[in-house]
This record gives C-alpha cells, structure tokens and sequence, in this order.
C-alpha cells in the first residue's frame, strides 16, 4: 500500500516541478539505498559500509524514531540523536531504549548558544521551528550546537550518517557545515521550500553548495521534501 501512496505523491510532486511551485532534482550518483522508517517519517539511506563502528547524528526526533531504531536493529550503528524542544524531550523519556541510542537535550545550529522556537501553528503537529510560520504561541528559548562543537563534545572525528528534519533551520546549519569541513559520509535532510519564507531558490542554492563540497544526491523521497546525500 506504502508503494501506491509514494507513487501517487511522485507524480504530484513532479506536476508540482512542472509548474513551477516545486524543484526537481535527477539522482546523481547510483548507489543502493534503503527505505527505513514509518510512513511519512521514512529516510533513504545508502547502507553501503555501514556496521555497528559507524556512527550516526539523527536532529529533530520530533515524536517518532523509527528510521533511527531500524538503521540500529538492521546494522547495529550509534545513534546520536538531537531535540531541544519540550514536548520531544518530553516524548524521549517515556521510551525504552537500546544501548546503542543517545539522546542529547540540544538541537544543531549555526552557531553556539540559545535560540528561539515557535511552537508549531497546529497544536496537533510537534516540530518547533525557529521560523514563525504564522504561529502566535509564546516561543521558548532552547540550546543549539555548531555540528564541529558537537562532534568535538562528543569525541567523533567523522560521521557516517547526518540526518536532518530542522523545520527551516537547515539551511543555515548545511551553509556552517560545509565551512567548517566537517567530515561526514551522508546527509539526509528535509527542505522547507514549499514555506512561503523560504523559498525554492535557497533549496537551489544549497544543493548547489552541497554539489561544490563533494555531495551527491542519491535519492529523492517521493514527495520532493526529503534528499539524500553521499560525499563522493
């Protein structure tokens, strides 16, 4: 049944690109890839090389972790995984966890500090963002992290898997990776510009910046929102 909805959501996606309102990217490196997780909260992975040595950053948990759970049961990976926001962090601790799963109390970001999020517009939705998107609630103030603060915090010099669901925040973050020369195997990361203070061209921009620093997208989740990247 997934098969069915993903191929009526790439069809609409590519309607979507033809008009004009959304990007179409082709694949631009082959690689196997691997689709884990629940529906709508799937990832696609080149599980090429991984092994329970290679370590994984997963940010924003939101309230489910299912791709981070299966990339463990399937390859025996560490998962670091990221969330400063309450109800999250709330979320985390009412779970049972495997020993080869972390979760840190802070999110990424282009600098070291604190930041403000707005929670979501629709109090059904969990993902805070620093952008307002129309919300009118209060907005907290939370910790972020360099990704080379992390990783040093953290004592990893590489990463094997970067994944990152950041609700508009990404592209700042991706713009602070690529100048800090981190070293990181993949990145999978959901782009916001279908928000109208987003954008496409800064999606455009950044697949452009991820291409320059060696980056090749090697797949495209069915709804245009969701890329996968493999440092060549």
């Amino acid at each position: 049944m997934r098969w069915f909805k993903n191929s009526i959501r790439r069809v609409r996606h590519i309607c979507r690109a033809v008009c004009g309102s959304d990007l179409y990217f082709p694949v631009q490196v082959r690689c196997e890839s691997a689709c884990l997780g629940n529906e709508r909260a799937e990832w696609y992975v080149c599980p090429d090389g991984l092994s329970n040595q290679s370590v994984v950053y997963s940010f924003g948990v939101g309230e489910d972790i299912s791709f981070d759970l299966e990339l463990i049961r399937r390859f025996g990976v560490r998962v670091h995984a990221f969330d400063p926001t309450p109800r999250s962090i709330a979320w985390m601790q009412s779970q049972t966890l495997p020993a080869q799963f972390d979760f840190h109390e802070y999110g990424i970001g282009a600098v070291d500090g604190n930041l403000m999020f707005r929670p979501p517009k629709n109090p059904k939705f969990v993902s805070y963002s620093v952008l307002s998107q129309g919300s009118t609630a209060p907005a907290i103030e939370a910790p972020v992290r360099r990704l080379a603060t992390i990783m040093k915090m953290l004592g990893h010099d590489e990463i094997d898997v970067l994944k990152m669901d950041i609700e508009g925040a990404e592209y700042d973050v991706l713009g602070d990776i690529i100048a800090s020369k981190a070293h990181v195997g993949q990145v999978l990361v959901e782009f916001h510009h279908r928000w109208e203070d987003i954008g496409l061209e800064r999606t455009r921009d950044t697949v452009r910046k991820l291409n320059g620093a060696g980056f090749r997208i090697f797949k495209v989740s069915p709804t245009g929102e969701e890329y996968s990247f493999l440092r060549t």
